[in-house]
């Protein structure tokens, strides 16, 4: 199969409705598990499954969705398994507790295709804007997220469950629409540039035995552990120091908001010299010393916001700036995929299973006061081996002298 030249018009938007999918099914959740334990009768733990199940997925099929990208195209996985995702969303509308654990599970699987193929679609048609469109696509991810948890909590006060999940479901169909024209631009791992087309078979080994591959899925699994291990506890850290369930709920609200000025940020100082270290500082100041300052015995709402934006703007930094190495630390698109998928594996079953850990820590201790000082700690080493990977030029290489 010969690569077509270019890409197509719609590619850019395209990106961005891909970007909303990867979020929105996700985040409109939480406002709504009140009414699915009450439709369904269904325990407070198995609700949870419905935010769980989709980080398990990630980490399972991260890996599998990069070698199917390489063999038959990233443009056309993608488009599969947004089918998939459009189906799932379908399914989910269906009044049935199986069809709405099912539907969440296939709507999983179809996220996961923009989670590790897109950075590589951005490697393969933007080789030279890596950066800016980088910073729209996390930045529409964001976005939506955050517009999704309002505007799923507006609809179902005003709507039913089915018909709540049906209107935010639409946006899976214009998806499909807008990604069917980039079918005809697709890549296969055949068809790869000049450089790795003559490469020797030894000379590309396989990014699981690369240091500085593992350095970056490190770093990409400590900030998703971090980012929703603040996401599912804080509330729960806020009321305990006396705040009321309202006031805590537009604390962490604050904390989402903060993520957003990171999209923009990233990408703009990582073309400076100094930028990745400053970056990197700004992740020390949000996830140690902001989450540190959670521990102060001040009771004041406006403290606790400035602390949360902080926390947020830590959580977007780290966000946007691994998602950056996927794409400026590898030399093809192929690397970028397989690099991703990897992090993503990683990374996703860390934060599945971070907020349960911190759960656990904070029942045997009957403290948050141990659990806020160990996501300190880990986002110190989280700054640390983004100081090793700033260091280093691509995953093939050493060290920079």
């Amino acid at each position: 199969m010969k690569k077509a030249s270019g890409h197509s018009p719609l590619l850019l938007l395209s990106i961005v409705f891909v970007a909303a999918n990867m979020r929105l099914p996700i985040t409109l959740m939480p406002p709504l598990l009140d009414t699915i334990k009450q439709t369904f009768h269904i325990p407070t733990a198995l609700s949870g499954l419905l935010t769980t199940i989709p980080l398990l997925t990630f980490a399972i099929m991260s890996p599998f969705i990069a070698k199917l990208g390489k063999r038959f195209g990233n443009e056309v996985i993608i488009y599969i398994l947004l089918i998939v995702l459009a189906i799932g969303s379908a399914v989910r509308i269906i009044p049935d507790v199986i069809a709405l654990f099912l539907g969440t599970l296939f709507i999983a699987i179809g996220i996961d295709g923009g989670n590790v193929l897109i950075p590589a679609v951005i490697k393969d048609h933007y080789a030279h804007r890596t950066e800016a469109i980088t910073a729209i696509f996390t930045m529409s991810m964001l976005i939506v997220g955050a517009l999704g948890t309002g505007l799923a909590g507006w609809l179902i006060a005003r709507t039913t469950l089915s018909w709540t999940l049906g209107l935010l479901s639409i946006i899976a169909i214009i998806n499909l629409i807008l990604w069917f024209p980039n079918l005809h631009y697709r890549q296969t791992q055949n068809i790869s540039t000049t450089a790795t087309a003559t490469a020797a078979p030894g000379d590309s080994p396989s990014v699981w035995r690369l240091p500085t591959a593992w350095l970056i899925t490190l770093f990409f699994g400590l900030q998703s552990l971090v980012f929703y291990s603040l996401l599912t506890w804080l509330p729960s850290i806020l009321t305990t120091q006396g705040f009321s369930t309202i006031e805590a709920g537009n604390i962490a609200t604050i904390m989402q908001v903060g993520t957003l000025p990171a999209a923009i940020l990233v990408p703009m100082l990582v073309r400076y010299h100094y930028g990745v270290p400053s970056i990197l500082g700004l992740v020390f100041i949000g996830l140690s010393l902001a989450v540190v300052g959670l521990l102060l015995p001040i009771q004041s709402l406006l403290i606790h916001m400035i602390l949360a934006f902080l926390i947020g703007l830590g959580c977007g930094a780290s966000f946007n700036l691994a998602i950056i190495f996927f794409t400026s630390k590898t030399q093809t698109g192929h690397q970028t995929a397989d690099l991703s998928g990897m992090a993503q594996s990683a990374g996703y079953l860390l934060a599945a299973f971070g907020p349960l850990a911190f759960g656990l820590l904070q029942s045997l201790t009957s403290s948050w006061i141990s659990t806020i000082l160990t996501i300190a700690i880990l986002s110190v080493i989280l700054v640390l081996c983004g100081i090793s990977i700033h260091r280093r030029d691509t995953i093939m290489q050493q060290k920079t002298q």
